[in-house]
């Protein structure tokens, strides 16, 4: 069976809701912070030395990174959805999408993590930090203006991919605020998203 290794507040979220997306049978490995550092408990390093999550094991093989566990999922269980058919403009764009979200896109997300921690000697890099978040954030939403998803018009791996950038985003801006949202096509996603049975079966079975 497949098991994930899943991290609490982590971006592992993203690896449980697929498996229910493919209906696929799984078991979750819960892992908790440390509650001073947040740092991943030495136990992950057992099972891949980075200690890092999510990862997922199937078949006697281990997987990290988001992206190639998505792409390895939908490839070995997705029966042709979840990605458009190779050759074609719209996997291109998946593609790009896809390997985006783990990329360029949650590079400001986490230096503005880190940055905070640092308290007033951070201060000169928040300016920068904030244009690089507009810009990227900016350009998402106007990607998914007059879409439902990133790529076509069915759930693909990239809006899995890229869930986690969109819902850090709208948090950011002030989701309670729904008259007017910073990014309303990524309140809008995010909404789409959390409305999806798939997604509550996975806050469900291993928490928030």
């Amino acid at each position: 069976m497949i098991q994930i290794h899943h991290l609490n507040e982590s971006r592992s979220r993203r690896i449980t809701w697929l498996l229910e997306e493919l209906g696929q049978p799984y078991e979750v490995l819960s892992y908790q912070r440390d509650p001073k550092t947040r740092l991943a408990p030495p136990e992950l390093k057992l099972i891949h030395p980075l200690g890092k999550a999510p990862v997922l094991t199937d078949n006697g093989n281990v997987f990290i990174e988001s992206g190639a566990i998505i792409e390895y999922l939908i490839r070995q269980y997705g029966g042709g959805r979840f990605a458009p058919a190779m050759g074609t403009s719209d996997y291109n764009r998946y593609m790009q999408f896809l390997h985006y979200g783990e990329g360029s896109a949650m590079l400001p997300i986490l230096l503005k993590l880190y940055v905070s921690r640092l308290g007033e000697a951070g201060a000169p890099l928040h300016p920068r930090i904030a244009i690089e978040m507009q810009n990227h954030l900016g350009f998402l939403n106007a990607e998914l203006q007059g879409r439902d998803y990133f790529v076509g018009s069915d759930l693909t791996g990239a809006d899995v991919q890229l869930s986690f950038v969109a819902q850090v985003a709208v948090k950011g801006a002030g989701r309670d605020v729904r008259s007017n949202p910073e990014y309303p096509n990524l309140a809008r996603f995010v909404d789409l998203i959390d409305a999806r049975p798939a997604y509550q079966r996975a806050i469900a079975r291993s928490g928030a």
